[in-house]
Order: structure tokens, then sequence, then C-alpha cells
């Protein structure tokens, strides 16, 4: 790298630090911004653990049909475990924001 782009980029990094400070009582809400981010990859992971965990569930009924009600146990208690994790996330969101 270029010694002197180096210490123009170095400069600015350091420049840049107390003209992007904020004053008392303004700015945003990043705690809440960052609380959205954290439902929303909450609810698409609890989507896709719960696609994958029905999708097993059918296949496994499919090949053994005389085993679906411990099967469709385990499906709803596992179910149920992947849903708290979004229910989870909520409280804590609803904690922090609020």
């Amino acid at each position: 790298m270029n010694p002197k782009l180096f210490l123009i980029l170095l400069a600015l990094f350091v420049l840049a630090s107390p003209v992007m400070a904020q004053g008392p009582g303004g700015g945003t809400n990043w705690v809440a911004i960052a609380s959205g981010f954290s439902m929303a990859i909450a609810s698409g992971l609890c989507g896709l653990g719960q696609a994958k965990a029905v999708a097993a569930c059918a296949e496994g009924m499919a090949r053994n049909p005389g085993a679906a009600a411990p099967i469709r146990f385990a499906l709803i208690l596992g179910l149920a475990f992947i849903e708290s994790l979004a229910l989870y996330t909520l409280v804590i969101v609803f904690l922090k924001v609020v």
C-alpha cells in the first residue's frame, strides 16, 4: 500500500471520530433498530427450523407409519422449543426498547 494513502486514510479515521460524535439528547435510537434486526433474524431462523422439523417429521412418518405417535409428540415438543426462541427474543426486545 502506498504510504501517503495510508497516512491520509489514518488521518481521516482519526478526524472522523470526533466529527461524528453526538451531543446529549439527540441521535438515533440504535437499540430499537438493533432489536428489530434481532427479532427479524430470530423469526427467520425459527421459520427455517420449523420447516426442517416438519419435513423430517413427515418423512419419518412416511417411512414408519407405526411410529407416527411418538414422532408427532417429538415434533410438537421440538416446535415448542423452536418457537420459544422467537418469544424470548420478543420479550427481550420489549424490555430493552420500552
